[in-house]
Formats: structure tokens, C-alpha cells, sequence
């Protein structure tokens, strides 16, 4: 017989389920939605059904959204001619957070990765080189984590692009702003010698 009533039990499960949820937490959240309002249970579920039944991928940038394409490529102040290549969906919000970048996004999900099984045809890169033809792209950021992989990935981009009349770009990666030169790796300190930029740009 377990400590809790079968149906706390089944949602602390269900919760503990989740990434970074241990079943402490899973616990405490599920106690939590027991002690509140019948309106939090209800609200929480109907939000998880909405993410399975209304969230997609966007037919344009493969970013998710509930409308298709999603606002950000049915935008019209958006500046046209600049794309912005990343990973996955967090590292466009993130980006997007930063209100950094006005231009356009392409979601690659993924990145390569031999040995998961990850190549050239699991990402959608068949589908930039298209939106290239269609909408006169000028810039190309690449945008993508600075992990074997993402180097990997960002490598066989820059070898693909190259020829097309594109500018290709990388962001800068290096030491954070606030960040102690003494705490910080070694390779960081290596990435950010090699892409030191003239103090009179």
C-alpha cells in the first residue's frame, strides 16, 4: 500500500516524469495543486493539452508556434535579408529575450552529431538553402552553442554557404560581461583572444 491516496500518488509519478523534477519536488508540486483552487488544476491541465493539440512546428523558420507561419515570420518590421541559424526553439527565445536582433530565424533542430545518429538530412538545412532562393537572404548568422557539435554543424554551414554572395557571420563567444579573468577557462580565454575586435569599431 503506498503513502498517498492511488490518484496523489499517480500525479506525483506523472510529475516526477518530467526533466529535473526529482520525487521530492514532484511531491511538493503535486501537494501543492492539492491544497489549491479546483481553477489551478483545471487551468494546468488544459494548458498541457493545448501545447500537444495546438503547438507545431512553423512551415517557414521550424521555430514552434500555434499559428502557421508564426508571428515572427508574418511580421512586416522584421528587417528582411538577415537570418538568424539556431539549434533549437530555447536558443531563439533567448535571443529574442535579448531584443538584440530584429532580422528573421531558422530553427535547425538539431545539430550535428555522428554518433547520435545525427546527419546533414535529420536537420533542416534542405529547407534554409531553399528559404536562400526565395528570400534574397544577404546575411546568415550562425548562432549555434560552441560545442564539438555546434562547431561541427556551424563548420559544414559555412563550407555549404560559401560562393553564394551571402555574408556569413558567427557571434561572439567569450568572456562574460561582469566575468573575473582569473575564473575563467582556459578555452574561453583561447575563444576570446582569437576573436578580439578593434576598439575603434
Amino acid at each position: 500500500m503506498g503513502v498517498y491516496p492511488p490518484s496523489l500518488g499517480q500525479l506525483i509519478e506523472q510529475l516526477s516524469k518530467l526533466p529535473g523534477i526529482g520525487k521530492k519536488s514532484a511531491e511538493r508540486l503535486a501537494l501543492h495543486v492539492l491544497r489549491s483552487p479546483k481553477e489551478l488544476a483545471e487551468g494546468l491541465a488544459q494548458s498541457l493539452l493545448d501545447v500537444k493539440e495546438k503547438i507545431r512546428f512553423c512551415s517557414v523558420c521550424f521555430n514552434l508556434a500555434d499559428t502557421d507561419p508564426c508571428p515572427i515570420c508574418t511580421d512586416d518590421r522584421r528587417e528582411n535579408g538577415m537570418l538568424c541559424v539556431v539549434e533549437g526553439p530555447g536558443d531563439q527565445l533567448a535571443i529574442e529575450k535579448s531584443g538584440a536582433f530584429q532580422g528573421r530565424y531558422h530553427v535547425l533542430q538539431g545539430v550535428l552529431s555522428p554518433l547520435d545518429g545525427i546527419g546533414v538530412e535529420d536537420l533542416r538545412i534542405s529547407e534554409l538553402m531553399s528559404r536562400l532562393r526565395k528570400e534574397n537572404i544577404k546575411e546568415i548568422i550562425l548562432a549555434l552553442n560552441p560545442t564539438v557539435e555546434g562547431e561541427a554543424t556551424a563548420s559544414y554551414l559555412t563550407d555549404l554557404l560559401k560562393g553564394k554572395g551571402i555574408a556569413i557571420t558567427r557571434i561572439a563567444f567569450g568572456i562574460p560581461l561582469g566575468g573575473d579573468l582569473k575564473y575563467i577557462d582556459t578555452m574561453t580565454l583561447k575563444t576570446s583572444l582569437d576573436n578580439r575586435s578593434s576598439c575603434d569599431s
